[in-house]
């Protein structure tokens, strides 16, 4: 077999900024397979006659040395293919093998490259939320390892699909000593036990997935001795007289707070549906006096019986847009990303809404989207509904993620569970 390799640009993936990412890309016969380089460039500044970046560019300080390192990266992946073929392996590899073996020896096998791509992947597949997360984390470890000093403020970093020209991060480089540090100067910034969580969590599921990829071995994999740690968070369900506040509470349809309320409520009515699937949920879903509708973050069937409290709500927001496709007025445009823009916005005000409503009905508890999720959790299992029906409900893939929404009971049910326990002492 013989594997033909050539700096390129991908000319098919055009970035958000503009660019198009630079790849090394291996050939056999009429097969071609890329391999990304953590550089991108504008289409203007490609010399694809030298296959490589023209002086024009002005993205780095050096175009010389990116076009030394993109020829180093070029000869590393060279020498590769030769040892394999010297060894007399080649013939009987894929070219598909041919690129992993490249990519776990050369030197653009970094966390970062890789890191990004599965951002890039979880875009295409339309899970922005996990896509925020995870490109979140990356710029946080890029502050890191260039020692900017970063503030866990809950929001996503705007520059984490920027051109990074900082210290790269290798997976050998993610061992104990790294994350111990990392861990270290998170809390120094004065962040929580639980945004580290998160980071650690996208960190362990980023190297996860290059491991099944078969890029990385699971040889020095650093959570086997690194434990990622999370502390109880300030409980979010109501208790039911509070429920019973929003719900029986008279607003006029021109109230800032009408919209909220009535999401609130029909979230709760609805297994306690997520923000997301309510801007989703289609007006064909319901029908028959049911709402049969997929979750999109699991794929979970629903099939859900319509109350009549419920159904005047759907029916007030189903005639109230009559062209649009979808019940609650959150979507307007038809691209996955305009729409996931409309979300975060709608979210954003929804909440801001809640809080108003909260002081409305004199609940001192911090209210947001997942309060009614919590709050359905929580009163189906005083009702004594039993954990399997719960977490089906609730549309999760495991009861343990069931049990995190139901770890804190209310405090006068632990007090009536005491008082049996020490009857008649």
């Amino acid at each position: 077999m013989n594997v033909n390799v050539i700096i390129a640009l991908d000319t098919r993936r055009k970035k958000k900024d503009g660019t198009y990412p630079i790849i090394l890309r291996l050939s056999c016969d009429e097969r071609t397979l890329p391999i990304p380089t953590k550089y991108s460039v504008p289409l203007n500044d490609w010399d694809d006659k030298k296959r490589e970046v023209k002086n024009s560019y002005k993205g780095l300080t050096s175009v010389t040395r990116l076009n030394n390192i993109l020829s180093a990266q070029k000869k590393d992946a060279r020498d590769i293919v030769l040892k394999l073929q010297e060894a007399g392996k080649l013939d009987s590899m894929s070219l598909a093998d041919v690129k992993v073996r490249i990519v776990k020896q050369s030197a653009s096998a970094s966390f970062i490259t890789y890191a990004d791509e599965q951002v890039s992947a979880l875009q295409e597949a339309r899970r922005f939320g996990t896509a925020r997360w995870y490109a979140t984390t990356i710029s946080v470890l890029k502050d890191f390892v260039n020692g900017i000093t970063y503030k866990n403020t809950g929001k996503s970093k705007n520059n984490a699909r920027e051109l990074y020209t900082g210290k790269d991060i290798k997976f050998e480089d993610i061992n104990y000593k790294f994350l111990t540090k990392f861990e270290t100067t998170h809390y120094k910034n004065g962040n929580t036990v639980n945004g580290l969580s998160l980071y650690m969590r996208a960190i362990r599921a980023i190297y996860n997935k290059a491991i099944k990829d078969g890029l990385i071995d699971k040889e020095g994999y650093p959570f086997d001795d690194y434990k990622i740690k999370t502390e109880p968070t300030v409980k979010r369900a109501l208790d039911w007289d509070l429920l019973k506040k929003i719900i029986t509470l008279e607003l006029d349809a021109t109230h800032e707070c009408f919209y909220a309320r009535n999401y609130f409520v029909a979230s709760y009515m609805m297994y306690g549906m997520n923000f997301s699937d309510m801007a989703y949920l289609e007006k064909s879903a319901v029908t028959g006096g049911r709402i049969n509708y997929r979750r999109r973050k699991t794929g979970k069937l629903y099939d859900i019986k319509i109350t009549p409290a419920l159904e005047k709500i759907l029916s007030y927001y189903a005639a109230l847009s009559p062209n649009s496709p979808y019940v609650f007025p959150i979507l307007k445009h038809d691209t996955p990303e305009q729409q996931d823009k409309e979300i975060q916005w709608a979210r954003t005000r929804y909440n801001k809404k809640l809080k108003k409503l909260a002081e409305l009905c004199g609940i001192s508890q911090n209210l947001t989207t997942y309060v009614s999720r919590h709050s359905f959790a929580t009163q189906a299992m005083l009702h004594e509904i039993p954990l399997n029906a719960i977490s089906s409900m609730m549309g999760h893939s495991s009861l343990k993620t069931t049990e995190v929404y139901l770890k804190s009971l209310p405090s006068n049910i632990l007090d009536d569970y005491n008082a049996k326990l020490v009857e008649g002492i």
